[in-house]
């Protein structure tokens, strides 16, 4: 085994092929791609969404959120809520604190949501998880009808395993 000198990263050069464009995988078949061009078209989706509409939207609400001064203090206030309430979680609701500890950590949070740019930012967020769970979505129908997509949403609209559907796990607990 050769033994390369970590100064001299030019010493030992890599036989890979190079692409000269993009394009120039665009013509190969499916059973030729390798990881490399997989990696390549991941890059131009990745790129794709960041010039996106809900991209962009959601930038612009979280610079203007960031800017906020009411944010910050509600934040602040938010994290010294939530500190509070979770020393109190782990007595759990026997806690003589407990229920003053979540309504001010509720009532915080309330206030932050009645905020213009925090409701905006968040309804922004949601539309690009949304757009990035419908890429992956696709990406997994296009292989395997059984690949599971995981999502941020607290309510699944699909059936299977634990959403309270029917699947074909076979385990007999499903729907």
């Amino acid at each position: 085994m050769e033994t390369l000198p970590l100064t001299d990263p030019a010493a030992f050069e890599l036989d890979l092929p190079l692409f000269e464009s993009f394009d120039s995988f665009e013509f190969a078949s499916p059973a030729s791609l390798d990881m490399g061009q997989l990696l390549l078209r991941a890059y131009e989706i990745g790129d794709l969404v960041n010039q996106s509409a809900e991209v962009a939207e959601y930038a612009y609400w979280k610079s203007v959120v960031d800017a906020n001064d009411q944010v910050r203090q509600l934040v602040k206030q938010f994290e010294k809520a939530k500190e509070l309430f979770v020393d109190c979680e782990r007595f759990g609701r026997f806690h003589p604190d407990y229920n003053a500890a979540k309504d001010n950590v509720q009532e915080v949070q309330r206030q932050l949501n009645e905020i213009e740019c925090v409701s905006r930012f968040k309804a922004a967020e949601q539309a690009v998880d949304d757009l990035l769970h419908a890429i992956a979505a696709e990406i997994a129908a296009a292989v395997s009808d059984t690949i599971k997509v995981p999502s941020n949403d607290p309510l699944p609209k699909g059936g299977g395993c634990g959403s309270g559907g029917s699947c074909s796990c076979g385990s007999g607990g499903c729907g």
